[in-house]
């Protein structure tokens, strides 16, 4: 099986990669990227970069197409992860390669006779949770409508792709389509990535100096996780059976502001009105003291808990890495200063 994957150098993509390399059904794997890692010698460092042929795709680029082309020629399956979260005051800019470069990745997969295509969707794809405080966190198949958090720049592209390769399959002259509705994914190696793209600079060294003496959360904050590893044997199971369809892929257990505050602040937690953190999370992305918004906010309130059980049933997956600990995985790495060759995944 010979599989393509669009936007491998990152955070999923990387660990896609680890597990590729032990499926013995993938014979060759193809990575594109706009940022090619490159290795320096060192075995832990080229691993897993060095078991897939690189090409140079840039998704919103205007050679995009004749680049997908010939790095999509010959594939049998192909997984699209290329997503931009920066620069977030550039909505545009993060538009054209999330929503219209999904579009040309498909594209390009219907002139080169692919049989199979693969997308990273989000939890971030689906709309509120119920309101009612008894159905709020019931955990939502993949039926709940998946039409985005409103206002949330991020949860809208999902919901656009999600939207159009629905058009897709209902023309029925596209590749078989499956999509990987994830919660939040995690592990050390995106430690630095994740605090660049989500804390900045300063928060960033305020987390790194050790345990916080308080954390300030807002009130009823609940999430979920998954380990990269984790995820990346869902995507791997889903190209070697060719499972269509969308796939919730989460850990079951409901994360909340007190499980990160005994992470990061030795279990001292401040909750905070939801209007007070919204209110803050503004002043400080308009400011550029922080590289997200409040829209990253209403969507992390907002979404609902995912229910995996088709995952479990027809994957056969189950996650390996505890919910609590995926996340003080994450911490280390980022109080470390964690990555790895890749360029996204650069160490700090």
């Amino acid at each position: 099986m010979r599989v393509v994957v669009v936007g491998a150098s990152g955070n999923v993509g990387t660990a896609l990669l680890r597990r590729l390399a032990v499926e013995p059904v993938v014979t060759s794997v193809v990575a594109t990227a706009r940022r090619i890692p490159r290795a320096d010698g060192s075995s832990s460092v080229r691993f897993p970069h060095d078991t897939a042929t690189w090409a140079y795709v840039d998704v919103a680029a205007k050679d995009a197409d004749t680049r997908l082309d010939a790095a999509l020629a010959g594939a049998d399956v192909v997984v699209h992860l290329a997503w931009a979260i920066q620069p977030s005051h550039r909505r545009e800019t993060l538009r054209r390669v999330n929503v219209e470069g999904t579009r040309r990745v498909v594209e390009a997969a219907r002139r080169a006779g692919v049989d199979h295509l693969v997308v990273a969707s989000s939890v971030g794809t689906y709309s509120p949770a119920p309101h009612s405080p008894g159905e709020r966190d019931a955990p939502v198949s993949e039926a709940w409508p998946d039409e985005g958090v409103p206002g949330a720049a991020y949860a809208q592209d999902k919901a656009a792709v999600e939207a159009f390769l629905d058009d897709v399959d209902r023309s029925g002259d596209g590749p078989l389509i499956s999509r990987v509705r994830s919660a939040l994914v995690l592990q050390r190696d995106a430690g630095s990535e994740i605090a660049r793209y989500f804390l900045g600079p300063l928060g960033t060294r305020v987390l790194a100096r050790g345990p916080l003496p308080v954390l300030p959360a807002p009130d009823g904050l609940r999430f979920q996780v998954v380990h990269a590893d984790d995820v990346a044997d869902a995507y791997a199971k889903i190209v070697v059976g060719r499972h269509p369809g969308p796939f919730n892929v989460a850990h079951d257990t409901v994360l909340t502001a007190q499980d990160v505050a005994d992470v990061v602040a030795d279990g001292n937690l401040r909750p905070v009105p939801f209007g007070t953190a919204r209110t803050a999370a503004a002043i400080g992305w308009r400011a550029r003291a922080v590289p997200v918004g409040e829209g990253w906010l209403d969507m992390l309130m907002r979404v609902p808990v995912l229910d995996s059980t088709l995952a479990h049933e027809l994957l056969h997956w189950s996650p390996r890495h505890d919910a609590k600990d995926t996340v003080a995985e994450l911490v280390a790495g980022i109080r470390d200063g964690a990555g790895t060759s890749s360029p996204p995944l650069l160490p700090r």
